[in-house]
């Protein structure tokens, strides 16, 4: 595999959609850890006993703006996934997987219905790459390429 191989684009009409979804929840996410410190940003983190909880906020809000720009612009899309991915890895981990060791299966259930759907959206935007709408089509794909 070459590194041009991982800006290919994909040809699917309506695939911009899900990087759209993908893009706006990140950076809604991450611009909310900024603005509303207390409720999303370091007072959530330090309530769910994470330590260096201001770092730690911040540093995921950071990636999660970021990331979401990127996705938003289809640039270097797939790069972008990697982060979220791993968040969201991080999230199931440590906010979800408690429930289910508890032995509660369904407030397992419920509560990281959209963790993986964020998830598994992510990993297909890793796998398929950006659509023809991306910035990563036109930067990065010759018309002979599609």
């Amino acid at each position: 595999m070459q590194v041009k191989d991982l800006f290919k684009t994909n040809d699917y009409k309506a695939f911009f959609i899900v990087r759209l979804i993908l893009g706006y929840v990140f950076l809604v996410a991450g611009i909310q850890k900024f603005i509303f410190p207390e409720t999303m940003g370091p007072g959530r983190f330090e309530d769910m006993g994470y330590g260096s909880p201001e770092f730690t906020a911040y540093f995921v809000g950071f990636f999660e703006v970021l990331c979401g720009l990127l996705m938003l612009l289809g640039l270097a899309t797939r790069f972008a996934a990697i982060p979220i991915i791993i968040i969201m890895l991080v999230a199931i981990a440590t906010t979800k997987i408690p429930d289910l060791m508890d032995g509660d299966f369904w407030r397992f259930a419920h509560r990281v219905r959209l963790d993986l759907s964020m998830l598994l959206t992510a990993t297909f935007v890793l796998i398929s790459g950006a659509d023809r709408f991306s910035l990563d089509h036109k930067l990065f794909n010759k018309p002979d390429e599609q």
